[in-house]
């Protein structure tokens, strides 16, 4: 008799562990479930757009470069750009990480040229590119062009609520047209450098250049801050008025509000 009251207790007890036992393994893999569940994808319709920066204005300034000069057509130093726009802002609303900018502004090339003279009033066909080594020159001499100029661009952030806080991409176009074409020289040098009068000469001329541009745009950044890239399409001077120039352009670009 007492072998079979302790064999039944024994039993029991047995029993009583293995359900615990169970009831803990359940309860850990129903934690276990609840923590590594994946999370709902973020609703972008849902999300607060009213601090977010639209890029209403863009700053662009760095250094340009033409494409197909020969020696006698070959600028010198630091050429440089500077664009300012004023741009509107559209995001798409089935996905707000992308949108179209559309904007106007103005974009200004200044390119430099040593012991050269660009003579753009001349009355030939084709515009001089004089090299004046042995002769009176300017110690610095430059060529201005400044257009009026529409951006477009196709734009993506990668947070879109906090885009100043962002990864950004955006590609483009750019159309411009001629407001003025002028050279500046800037102190009067002899042959030896020695300086003969100090004194500024602009000569100011459309005539060689094309009235229209078209360029292709590319910005790829962080914030407010992006490396941006420009290859103009058309080319700068009129057809016959000299070599096919087609300037590019690399620099910084800032953007916000």
């Amino acid at each position: 008799m007492k072998k079979i009251l302790l064999t039944a207790t024994f039993l029991t007890c047995l029993f009583a562990a293995n359900a615990q036992t169970t009831d803990l393994i359940v309860s850990d893999s129903s934690r276990l479930s609840s923590q590594v569940a994946p999370k709902p994808p973020k609703d972008l319709s849902q999300l607060n757009f009213g601090n977010r920066s639209d890029d209403h204005f863009m700053l662009q300034y760095g250094a340009d470069t033409w494409t197909g000069t020969n020696d006698s057509v070959s600028p010198k130093g630091f050429s440089r750009f500077f664009n300012a726009y004023i741009m509107l802002d559209k995001r798409f609303k089935n996905n707000p990480r992308f949108s179209v900018g559309l904007g106007a502004g103005i974009g200004s090339s200044n390119m430099f040229f040593e012991n050269t003279n660009v003579d753009v009033r001349s009355t030939v066909n084709k515009l001089p590119f004089q090299r004046v080594d042995t002769t009176n020159h300017f110690k610095k001499f430059k060529l201005t062009t400044i257009y009026l100029e529409a951006p477009l661009e196709l734009r993506f952030s990668s947070r879109p609520e906090q885009s100043n806080g962002s990864f950004k991409v955006a590609l483009g176009v750019k159309v411009g047209t001629l407001l003025k074409a002028y050279t500046k020289g800037k102190t009067l040098q002899d042959k030896n450098g020695n300086t003969i009068n100090d004194y500024i000469e602009k000569q100011s001329s459309k005539r060689y250049f094309n009235s229209t541009k078209l360029a292709a745009t590319f910005r790829i950044g962080y914030g407010i801050f992006s490396l941006y890239g420009a290859y103009q399409v058309t080319g700068l001077l009129k057809d016959g008025a000299g070599p096919d120039v087609k300037p590019y352009s690399i620099g910084l670009a800032i953007s916000g509000l």
